[in-house]
């Protein structure tokens, strides 16, 4: 069912474009939000609007909501190595290329489509195309990665997130070093106005901290021990690349693309080596490693060997 949501424009955003203030106000990416100006859903004190037209403080914006859309997981044909498992948790040693769950913006395979594959019994809590999820990692990230399988799991696991008391380390490749070697980034990360797919830094989006320690410096970049204290999407990434230090591979966040190819990496360098967490049903604490993959590895060696260069 579709919703009909009234927002006032904010001083900040006078002046904007009338389809770029949807989007920035609703979470709609700018094309759906163009498309519902278009339909004339989106109503500028109660009359139609172009999508190019000015948006003005004080105005209300009235929006017919999209009804959401449901993906259910599908059975994937992924091999997904298991790190652990009992009937309360598994967890997954998650390769490049899977997302964590169905979305509408990624077709390929995800985790949960590989578990259902392999059999693996999920709770029926959180939405349907996210059973189980109670943490994500990207697309391109590798690593440990915890979903309950069953209810009790799940409650305490999404609680554990939020207070958290779980133990999340990663390992980065960053391009040259970071200057001091071992810091701490505190800046708020919301989604990009312009690019809805990205985050970025911005002064009204959600408090994010990230710990970091140089573990090996070499000619081109450094190798990093991340510690999150909060959990962002694309946390890691967007810190990074905000001093200047993008993790190598991650060209979207501004790596570069002639590295990338010269160590034949295809995705951003990045690794969750480390998921601990006390096990939901006994209260005992549980930790999981995970190692890089093959073309971390290779990576790797290749810019410690300098012949990238």
């Amino acid at each position: 069912m579709t919703e009909r949501r009234y927002y006032p424009v904010p001083d900040g955003l006078a002046g904007e474009r009338v389809d770029a203030a949807v989007a920035r106000m609703t979470g709609l990416s700018r094309t759906v939000a163009a498309r519902l100006i278009e339909s004339s859903e989106v109503l500028v004190d109660g009359r139609a609007v172009g999508k190019s037209d000015r948006a003005q403080a004080g105005q209300v914006l009235e929006v017919v909501m999209p009804a959401p859309v449901v993906i259910e997981p599908k059975a994937s044909s992924v091999e997904l190595p298991l790190l652990y498992e009992d009937d309360d948790v598994v967890v997954v040693n998650k390769p490049a290329g899977l997302a964590a769950h169905p979305s509408v913006n990624f077709e390929g395979p995800d985790v949960l489509g590989a578990l259902l594959a392999q059999g693996v019994q999920l709770t029926t809590s959180g939405p349907p195309e996210r059973k189980g999820i109670v943490h994500r990692l990207d697309v391109g990230t590798s690593g440990c990665m915890v979903v309950a399988k069953s209810e009790w799991a799940y409650s305490v696991l999404k609680q554990a997130f939020r207070d958290r008391t779980v133990k999340k380390i990663y390992h980065a490749l960053v391009q040259g070093h970071p200057d001091p070697m071992a810091g701490t980034i505190d800046a708020p990360i919301a989604r990009d106005h312009r690019h809805q797919w990205k985050m970025g830094i911005r002064s009204d989006g959600r408090r994010s901290v990230t710990h970091y320690e140089t573990s090996e410096a070499m000619a081109g970049g450094s190798l990093l021990e991340v510690h999150l204290e909060t959990g962002r999407t694309h946390q890691i990434r967007v810190h990074m690349a905000a001093i200047g230090h993008p993790c190598v591979g991650d060209e979207m966040y501004g790596a570069d693309p002639t590295l990338s190819a010269k160590l034949g990496l295809d995705r951003q360098w990045l690794h969750a080596v480390t998921l601990g967490f006390e096990h939901p049903a006994t209260g005992e604490w549980v930790e999981f490693s995970s190692e890089y993959p093959p073309e971390l590895e290779a990576s790797l060696e290749l810019m410690r060997e300098g012949v990238y260069r």
